[in-house]
């Protein structure tokens, strides 16, 4: 029986050394993205030989100079917080970087804040597929829930008291999320065209090969 010794950042899961020595090895700047109960962070490092560098950060808690009402942890607040780290990585001439995660997983919420850092300006090398969709993004979830839970007014005090007492309603939250958005990005919040229509065009675009699948048949049983 041998003993094998592992380095205590791996016993403790802090560092993953296999994604750490691809992003040095790339001399990439990176994001790292930490989520908490209560609030998200986010910050762009330049790897040196002496340590990391940090280039810009931003934190949930910024939000709230720029008017925001809703919470600091959900995917509107994950998106708004990527958004404000890629203005001010453009703001520093970084216009690309690739994300480290080291032990962290990669979550809606994670990729809520990496959909901000892309439509931001941000070059970071991600699939669309596996960004949240509008819905998520701005909060429309969370009003459709409030209009459901309204019958229940009790209920909905209960559910909703942080934001009302913040002076929100949670039905406004798609409105108000597209506010703060252009307030820091300058521009109105670019919504993606739904996924369906992609699937749709998918099949336009087989429909054509099976007419000419048809054609060949009847131009066979002709001879």
């Amino acid at each position: 029986m041998t003993f094998v010794r592992t380095l205590k950042r791996i016993r403790s899961d802090k560092t993953n050394y296999r994604r750490r020595a691809a992003v040095l090895i790339g001399r990439h700047s990176f994001v790292t993205i930490k989520v908490t109960d209560q609030n998200i962070s986010a910050q762009l490092l330049k790897p040196t030989p002496t340590g990391d560098v940090v280039i810009a950060s931003a934190h949930s808690r910024e939000l709230v100079k720029h008017g925001w009402k809703g919470a600091l942890n959900n995917l509107p607040a994950c998106y708004l917080t990527g958004l404000l780290l890629g203005k001010k990585v453009l703001e520093k001439g970084t216009p690309k970087a690739v994300i480290y995660l080291g032990m962290y997983k990669f979550t809606s919420r994670v990729a809520a804040c990496i959909r901000g850092l892309v439509d931001a300006g941000v070059n970071i090398p991600v699939s669309e597929e596996s960004l949240p969709e509008d819905d998520r993004i701005t909060g429309k979830h969370i009003a459709n829930y409030a209009a459901a839970l309204k019958e229940d007014q009790e209920k909905y005090n209960s559910r909703f008291s942080a934001l009302l007492k913040s002076g929100l309603k949670p039905e406004d939250y798609p409105s108000h999320f597209e506010e703060i958005a252009q307030k820091i990005s300058g521009k109105p919040f670019a919504k993606k065209a739904p996924k369906e229509k992609e699937k749709d065009k998918g099949a336009k675009e087989k429909a054509p090969k099976k007419e000419s699948k048809e054609k060949s048949e009847k131009g066979g049983k002709k001879k």
